[in-house]
């Protein structure tokens, strides 16, 4: 018998990010506000907007602390005989607590926000009521290695079975700030800016390109400006426009082959008035803050080793089960909509629309044997001109639903996918005094992966030849080819290899067919 040889195993690493835990809570904030002293009373809120701005994450032991305040804005119609429009800003600070367990440093813990819900209501004339729920989102991820033997050398007559991982593997993840810097000027035909009383910016129809050693992103801001003007009759002006912008990032680890899933949100906005050269207030200054959730994995295709087998000892391999993801799917639809809402009958007729904004909520998804399912509605809020001069401007608040399903073939409940949605198109016509179209455009971006566990070999155990098996294979038989047959299971019941028996009968492994005959000798110690 052969004495032991040095086995030398080639391994792979696999490398994954795992969700370890996740923590999901809800902060609701209540308080009433003051008018200043310097603003006049409120008699009718007009319209409203708000952003969480968010000042420090610290963690420490299972534990994630979140502090930050709810910035609030309000437009109210002013209790004077002018009926001036006044801007109202308010601050609702928060602060909260998680329990992440496993957390222990800020490495590997991601937290999301977002704004379920802002109501502002008039209590009297001098104060108002502000209730939020706000949703936080912590969760704690990390990097795992597994291994795979790719390659097994040392060994005589090695017959080796090799199969093929597609394997999706984080490159990075990380989160960056891009600041975009845009200016308006104001129109000839319209006055200078005495104050702005309501500015607003919306991020629409971004998209992501992926360069070496960086990415570009590019989108649209969507502006709408309501002012006041230094004219005689302070008249109220509005401007709206659609501001393209291109922006390169940085990002060393970034090449061109590489999948990409970076999610782009409008984190802070501000709207400014500027001086001209002659310095006057016609320009306007617009600063958008985009967070950005930067995910780039690397696909890969790796031939592992299946199994293994000499006829000169018995070699045992040792498995382990492991965790691989692969790419199913990644693309984007778009669901273009239209939908009639008519105006509740207290308010206001309409007699000119200023600005829309939008907004895209989901509802539900769900896998289906097609794909996902995707349900929600786009969140339309529009500012308009009012035929009554004691209301000169309200706002009408409506949705547009939509469902649709994202094809992903082959999609289970052993896969995971992140949708990310975005509003591209938005336009409001009136069809008569009370009515309004919409018609939207949504982009639904899906990352589809199929997570799989793998039997994979990580080591190789050599034990002595079962003797008295070996004594009863006769040293050379005829063998007659069965249908379930392979040149691996025929080698490895007779002690020879796949390509002995190849270079013995003068075939190929590919021409092995039911009822062929074949002549196999017995290979020992090396030999025949």
């Amino acid at each position: 018998m052969r004495e032991g040889f040095f086995v030398e195993i080639l391994k792979k690493k696999i490398r994954m990010m795992f969700e370890k835990c996740s923590v999901v809570t809800q902060v609701t904030l209540d308080e009433d506000s003051n008018v200043p002293d310097s603003q006049p009373d409120v008699e009718r809120i007009i319209q409203k907007s708000a952003v969480v701005k968010v000042e420090d994450i610290r963690t420490s032991t299972d534990r994630v602390s979140i502090t930050g305040a709810l910035q609030v804005k309000v437009l109210y119609l002013a209790d004077t005989t002018e009926h001036q429009l006044q801007r109202l800003n308010m601050t609702l600070p928060f602060a909260e607590t998680q329990m992440l367990e496993g957390c222990s440093g800020e490495e590997g813990v991601h937290v999301q926000w977002d704004i379920e819900d802002v109501t502002v209501k008039l209590i009297n004339s001098r104060k108002l009521s502000v209730r939020a729920l706000l949703v936080f989102t912590s969760a704690l991820k990390e990097a795992r290695e597994a291994t795979a033997a790719v390659e097994v050398l040392g060994v005589p007559e090695l017959s080796v079975q090799q199969r093929t991982l597609e394997l999706l593997q984080p490159v990075t993840q990380k989160r960056d700030v891009l600041r975009v810097k845009e200016e308006l000027s104001v129109p000839s035909n319209k006055p200078d800016i005495a104050d702005i009383l309501w500015g607003n910016l919306e991020l629409r129809g971004t998209d992501i390109r992926i360069k070496e050693g960086a990415f570009d992103v590019r989108g649209e801001l969507f502006v709408f400006v309501l002012y006041e003007g230094e004219d005689e009759g302070k008249s109220r002006q509005w401007m709206e426009t659609a501001l393209p912008f291109q922006m390169r990032v940085e990002c060393e680890l970034c090449s061109a082959e590489q999948i990409a899933q970076i999610g782009v949100k409008l984190a802070e906005s501000s709207v400014e008035v500027g001086a001209d050269e002659d310095g006057e207030r016609r320009r306007i200054m617009l600063e958008a803050v985009l967070n950005l959730d930067i995910k780039l994995y690397q696909e890969e295709q790796v031939s592992i080793v299946e199994d293994v087998y000499t006829p000169v000892r018995e070699l045992v391999p040792v498995r382990e089960e492991q965790t691989c993801e692969s790419l199913l799917m990644k693309n984007t639809s778009r669901i273009r909509s239209t939908e009639r809402i008519r105006l509740d009958s207290r308010q206001p007729r309409i007699l000119q629309i200023c600005s829309s904004q939008g907004a895209v909520r989901i509802d539900d998804t769900k896998m289906t044997e097609k794909g996902i399912r995707v349900e929600g509605a786009v969140l339309v809020n529009t500012l308009y001109v009012t035929a009554d001069d004691l209301i000169p401007y309200a706002v009408m608040e409506g949705a547009v639903p939509f469902s649709q399903i994202i094809e992903a073939e082959g999609i289970t409940e052993n896969c995971r996918y992140d949708i990310h949605t975005e509003l591209e198109q938005l336009s409001v016509n009136m069809t008569d005094s009370e009515e309004i179209e919409v018609k939207s455009s949504v982009s639904l971006s899906a990352f589809v992966v199929r997570v799989r566990r793998e039997a994979c070999i990580v080591e190789i155990e050599e034990r002595e030849q079962d003797l008295k098996k070996l004594q009863e294979i006769p040293g050379i038989v005829g063998y007659v080819v069965q249908p379930e047959d392979t040149l691996w299971k025929i080698a490895r019941t007779y002690y020879t290899t796949p390509d002995r028996i190849c270079s013995l009968n003068q075939i190929k492994e590919t021409d092995l067919q039911p009822g062929m005959g074949l002549i196999l000798l017995k290979t020992v110690n090396g030999g025949d």
